[in-house]
C-alpha cells in the first residue's frame, strides 16, 4: 500500500515552503523516520521524514514551492527489508556432519540468543517557541553526556531573544549530547539523542573454535559528510547575498556544519575557510623588509591589566537592538515632576502590618503607583495608546508592564487588567512576576503586550533619569529614590521625603499638554492617597 507524504504544518504564519533538496532519491528504499528531504520556509529550515518503511516515489522537484498539506512524495510498502531466514534446528546428524568437516573434530555449537530488550534512539530537537523566534542559544546542559535521564526531566536550558526555557527528555534512557553550550540552534535542530531500552546481549560462549585464519583488515571508509555542511540557513543566505560572499568560503558552526545567521554576519567578502587556508600551498616568501627603527618601549604599568570577553546572550542582543530602534524610530521626550511621599509613607507605616497579616503580602510603593497610573490613564487615554501602521490604537483596559532587573538582563513582565485590581492583588502580582524573573521562568506570554510601563530606578539609588520607551508602547513612568529635602509648604520651609518622577513619551502620539497633565494627575493621586480609594 502506498502512503502519501505531505508538507506538515510548521507555524501559524507560514503558508508555503520550498523543497530545497532531496536527501533520498526516487526509487530508494527508506526506513521509518529516516530523513528524506529538506524543506525551507522564510523563517527556518527543517527536515521531512518518512512515515513508514518502503520505496520512495518523489512527486515534487527540488526548488518547488509547496503549500502546507501539499503532497511531496509517496512511499510504497514493498521496499521493506525481508525478514531474516529462520535457522534450521541443530540435530545429532547435523552435529556429526559438522564434526566430520572440522579439521580437529571440534564443533562450534550455536548458542541460544538471550532475550534482549529492544533498544532505540530518540532525537530531541529544538521545539517551536513563538512565531517570531527562528533560533535559540543552548545556554547550559543540566544533564551531562552519558547520564541516565527520566522522562520529562529537564536536560538543558535554552535561551531565545525573549525568554529562557527548559528542554525536557521525551523518553527515559541514556543522554547523548550533540550541540554544545553556547551554540546557536535553529528551530527543529537536533540538540541531543536519548538511547532507550536494555543493554547489548552477552557474547555467545565458544565450545571449541578452529584456528582462525589471518585476515587483512581493510580500512573503514570515511563517514558521509553531513548534508547540512556548508548550507546556509534562510536568514544566513540572505545576509551572504547582500554582502556578496560565496557560502563555500564560510565555515558553518551550526548543527552538522550548517552556516548560521551569526556565521554570515561575521563573514568577510573574499574570506576563505580556515581549513582551506591550512591545505593551501605555502606562498613564496616575500623579500625581507628593511627594519624600522625600534621605538622606545612604553613604561611598564603596575597592577593587573587582564581583560576578558564574554559573548552577548540572545536576550542582551535583543535588548540592545530594541533600545536603539526606539531611540531612532520615536520622537521621544521626557517631562519631570516631584512628589511628596509623606502621605503614602505615613499610610504604609500605619497599616502595613495589618495589610500583610490579612493579605499575606507586604504593602509597597509599586501598588500605589500602579493604581495612580490606572486612574490617570482613564482621563488621558492617549498616554496608553500605540501606533500600528497608520493608525493609533487606544485600549479601554490597562496592562501595566513592570521593569524587573533579572540576572540575565532587563525583563518587563505584564500585570493584566491592573485597572480592575486592588492594592493587594497588584502587590501579589508584582511579587509573583519578580520571583519568576529572578529564576528565569517567565514565559513569552507573560512578557508580551502591555499598554504602559513603570520602572523603578530608585531601588538602585537613582535620583533622576530619562527612561526609554518600551516599544510599541508610547510612554513609560520612571520612579526614583526618596530623599528628604527642604521644600516650601504654606509659606514655611519644611523637610519632606521627595521623589522625582520622569515620564518619557512618544510625541507622535502624545502632545505636551497630555503628558504634563497626566504626570500632574499621578502626582495629585500619590500626594492624597484617599483619592485612589474614592476614585476622585
Amino acid at each position: 500500500m502506498s502512503l502519501e507524504i505531505k508538507v506538515p504544518p510548521v507555524g501559524e504564519s507560514i503558508t508555503e515552503v520550498t523543497l530545497s533538496r532531496w536527501i533520498k532519491k526516487d526509487g530508494d528504499a527508506v526506513e521509518m523516520d529516516e530523513v528524506i528531504a529538506e524543506l525551507e520556509s522564510d523563517k527556518a529550515t527543517f527536515e521531512l521524514t518518512a512515515e513508514q518503511a518502503g520505496t520512495l516515489k518523489t512527486i515534487a522537484a527540488e526548488g518547488d514551492t509547496l503549500a502546507i498539506g501539499a503532497v511531496v512524495a509517496s512511499i510504497g510498502g514493498d521496499g521493506a527489508a525481508a525478514p531474516a531466514a529462520t535457522p534450521a534446528p541443530v540435530t545429532e546428524s547435523t552435529t556429526a556432519a559438522l564434526a566430520d568437516e572440522s579439521p580437529n573434530g571440534a564443533v562450534s555449537a550455536p548458542a541460544a540468543a538471550p532475550a534482549v530488550q529492544a533498544t532505540g534512539s530518540i532525537e530531541i530537537k529544538v521545539p517551536p517557541v513563538g512565531e517570531s523566534i527562528t533560533e535559540v542559544t543552548l545556554s547550559r546542559w543540566i544533564k551531562k553526556d552519558g547520564e541516565e535521564v527520566a522522562m520529562d526531566e529537564a536536560i538543558a536550558e535554552l535561551e531565545s531573544d525573549k525568554a529562557t526555557f527548559e528542554l525536557t527528555a521525551e523518553s527515559a534512557g541514556v543522554l547523548k549530547t550533540i550541540a554544545k553550550e553556547g551554540d546557536t540552534l535553529e528551530i527543529g535542530a537536533v540538540v541531543c539523542s536519548i538511547t532507550t531500552g536494555g543493554s547489548a546481549p552477552a557474547a555467545a560462549p565458544k565450545v571449541a573454535a578452529p584456528a582462525a585464519q589471518p585476515v587483512q583488515a581493510s580500512a573503514a571508509p570515511a563517514g558521509p559528510t553531513s548534508y547540512a555542511a556548508g548550507t546556509p540557513s534562510p536568514a544566513a543566505a540572505k545576509i551572504l547575498a547582500e554582502k556578496g560572499v560565496d557560502p563555500a568560503s564560510v565555515n558553518g558552526n551550526g548543527v552538522g556544519g550548517r552556516i548560521t545567521k551569526e556565521d554570515a554576519l561575521n563573514a568577510q567578502a573574499g574570506a576563505k575557510p580556515a581549513v582551506a587556508a591550512q591545505n593551501a600551498p605555502a606562498a613564496p616568501s616575500a623579500p625581507a623588509a628593511p627594519k624600522a627603527p625600534v621605538a622606545p618601549s612604553a613604561p611598564a604599568v603596575a597592577g593587573s591589566r587582564v581583560e576578558r570577553r564574554e559573548k552577548m546572550t540572545s536576550l542582551r542582543k535583543t535588548i540592545a537592538k530594541r533600545l536603539v530602534a526606539v531611540k531612532n524610530e520615536t520622537a521621544m521626550l521626557t517631562t519631570f515632576n516631584e512628589v511628596d511621599m509623606a502621605p503614602i509613607m505615613e499610610l504604609r507605616g500605619k497599616y502595613k502590618d495589618k495589610f500583610k497579616e490579612k493579605h499575606g503580602v507586604g504593602l509597597g510603593f509599586m501598588s500605589f503607583f500602579t493604581k495612580a497610573v490606572c486612574e490617570a490613564l482613564k482621563e488621558w487615554p492617549a498616554v496608553g495608546a500605540r501606533i500600528e501602521n497608520d493608525e493609533i490604537v487606544y485600549s479601554d483596559f490597562v496592562d501595566v508592564s513592570i521593569a524587573v532587573s533579572a540576572p540575565r538582563g532587563l525583563v518587563v513582565p505584564v500585570i493584566r487588567n491592573a485597572d480592575q485590581m486592588g492594592l493587594a492583588d497588584i502587590e501579589k502580582a508584582v511579587v509573583a512576576l519578580a520571583g519568576k524573573a529572578r529564576e528565569n521562568k517567565l514565559t513569552i506570554e507573560e512578557m508580551t503586550g502591555g499598554t504602559f510601563t513603570i520602572t523603578n530606578g530608585g531601588v538602585f539609588g537613582s535620583m533622576l533619569s530619562t527612561p526609554i520607551i518600551n516599544s510599541p508602547q508610547s510612554a513609560i513612568l520612571g520612579m526614583h529614590n526618596i530623599i528628604e529635602r527642604p521644600v516650601a509648604v504654606n509659606g514655611q520651609v519644611v523637610i519632606r521625603p521627595m521623589m522625582y518622577l520622569a515620564l518619557s513619551y512618544d510625541h507622535r502620539v502624545i502632545d505636551g499638554r497630555e503628558s504634563v497633565s497626566f504626570l500632574v494627575r499621578v502626582k495629585q493621586l500619590l500626594e492624597d492617597p484617599a483619592r485612589l480609594l474614592l476614585g476622585v
